[in-house]
């Protein structure tokens, strides 16, 4: 009878449950799914008459979560290129970058073998603003640094060298350690390895944007400076950043020309690759450096970023033609027999000029001698094959932390180079032989190296002196007679008296 009762009240309990449990189940959790299970009991000891087990329901609440993957897309670099559409580069990178504009140019590439990563690399359309400041108030360069598509660091120096900061991306190792820390990850080979094949396969997106001239001309206009900074730089790739160099010369227009071009259209004859460097193309392009250099026919690119002298100093030679700077010493150019036997004769008769012009002129000028480069100038001045040119001269001048003992060393020797066919030459070669001490002579002398430091790019020490003669040279051609000057004129300064006999060279006093 207890064991009957103990049944009863059991059913109860199941009962109850039934209702109660599955309003509690609905309250916690109404995703939960309750499932019947079926519980068999055997009820031997119930009448004890061998009967089979009764088969009894049980309801047992089981709880289960459904998982929903939110980012079902794989990364884009992990992705084929050929799968990846121009519209999704373009969000990516946005996204990447927070640029308003889209990507100019975009590689996307994986490497394989005894090392393995993927990345994709970004050209923007235009330069940041701050690109060139100083190291602690910018980043060093723009690619993010993920290990198997966990992310590391966004400004791991060694992934980039400085000149291609500008280039954008993401890099994904599978061989890097995850644990790795900024101080081990500066002497892991394997980002030395990555480096060398982000450096390459940037060059290469260069080199295939050059191909689209309207895109390149936009691309140039933007990060020129940090081509010409490899080519300063990096000495490895310094032949294939020389292949993206544009520059404007005699023969180009308006247009720019590339080296390869340049050498395409250089005659079996001319010694190398004439250039010549200066402020601004408006200020070079009628330099009495080309004179000569036009009359031949010879080509001559102009250089005028400030950051075309360090890179021409790197940049010795392109495709076995030297680089030759018009504007210095041991300028070589192609001459026929003719022209060297009316060289020579011409410097003969101006060996007197030349030692009469060193005197006048003292330490202004290392030496005074005679020049084959000019057509029609009278004279200019050029500095030492392996000094300062005269725009390197004027670009250190500007620097605001210069160094003054540092300069002083590395100017460079400033030679007058005349030419002995300019009348104004000859004249002054007339004169001064006929009385070397006249003192008209000498002031034309002085205006001489006054007006040739002004055209060969120099500054001038004393603007106020050289006014000055060319107020005395105004004053003269108006028939001005300055009565002051006339009083301190001495006796050395009047000419010499036509006399009948010897003896009568004296100078006629004024009082």
């Amino acid at each position: 009878d207890d064991d009957d009762d103990d049944d009863d009240d059991d059913d109860d309990d199941e009962e109850e449950e039934e209702g109660g449990g599955k309003k509690e189940g609905e309250d916690e959790d109404e995703g939960a799914k309750v499932e019947d299970v079926e519980e068999e009991e055997e009820d031997g000891e119930e009448g004890g008459e061998g009967k089979s087990a009764a088969k009894r329901t049980k309801k047992v609440k089981e709880v289960t979560h459904e998982w929903k993957h939110l980012n079902e897309q794989r990364p884009i670099w992990m992705r084929s290129a050929e799968d990846v559409t121009e519209a999704e580069y373009a969000s990516f990178y946005k996204s990447l970058t927070n640029d308003w504009e889209e990507h100019l140019a975009v590689k996307h590439f994986a490497v394989e073998g005894q090392l393995e990563f993927r990345a994709v690399l970004f050209v923007p359309k235009r330069a940041p603003f701050d690109m060139f400041e100083g190291n602690n108030r910018r980043k060093l360069n723009n690619i993010k640094l993920y290990v198997r598509r966990v992310f590391i660091m966004d400004n791991c120096e060694d992934l980039m060298p400085e000149y291609l900061q500008f280039v954008k991306g993401v890099v994904d190792s599978e061989d890097l350690p995850l644990n790795i820390s900024r101080e081990s990850l500066q002497q892991n080979k394997i980002l030395r390895v990555i480096k060398k094949n982000l450096v390459k396969k940037s060059l290469e997106m260069f080199t295939e944007l050059s191909e689209d001239e309207e895109k390149y001309k936009k691309f140039y206009e933007s990060f020129s400076k940090n081509l010409k900074l490899g080519v300063h730089e990096d000495s490895t790739n310094r032949t294939k950043l020389a292949k993206l160099l544009r520059y404007q010369s005699t023969k180009s227009g308006e247009g720019m020309t590339s080296l390869d071009d340049y050498v395409s259209r250089m005659t079996d004859a001319q010694p190398g690759i004439y250039f010549i460097t200066g402020e601004s193309k408006r200020a070079i392009e009628n330099s009495p450096f080309l004179e000569k250099l036009r009359r031949k026919n010879y080509e001559v690119l102009f250089m005028t970023d400030p950051i075309d002298e360090y890179a021409v100093q790197q940049l010795k030679e392109y495709e076995g033609k030297k680089l030759l700077s018009a504007t210095k010493e041991g300028l070589r150019m192609e001459e026929d027999e003719e022209e060297k036997a009316a060289f020579e004769e011409a410097k003969t008769q101006s060996e007197g000029l030349c030692k009469l012009m060193k005197e006048v002129l003292e330490d202004k000028v290392d030496k005074v001698v005679v020049s084959n480069r000019l057509a029609d100038s009278p004279c200019v001045l050029v500095t030492g094959e392996y000094g300062w040119s005269a725009n390197m001269e004027r670009i250190m001048k500007a620097q605001a932390l210069r160094d003054a003992s540092t300069s002083s060393y590395m100017m460079s020797k400033k030679t007058m180079e005349v030419n002995p066919t300019n009348p104004i030459i000859t004249a002054l070669r007339d004169k001064a032989s006929a009385d070397t001490q006249d003192k008209t002579v000498k002031d034309l002398i002085w205006l001489l190296y006054d007006t040739a430091l002004l055209t060969s790019g120099f500054s001038l020490d004393e603007p106020t002196t050289f006014a000055n003669r060319i107020h005395r040279l105004i004053k003269l051609g108006l028939s001005i007679e300055d009565a002051e000057d006339d009083d301190e004129d001495d006796e050395g300064d009047m000419p010499e008296l036509e006399a009948g006999g010897e003896g009568m060279g004296d100078m006629e006093e004024v009082d």
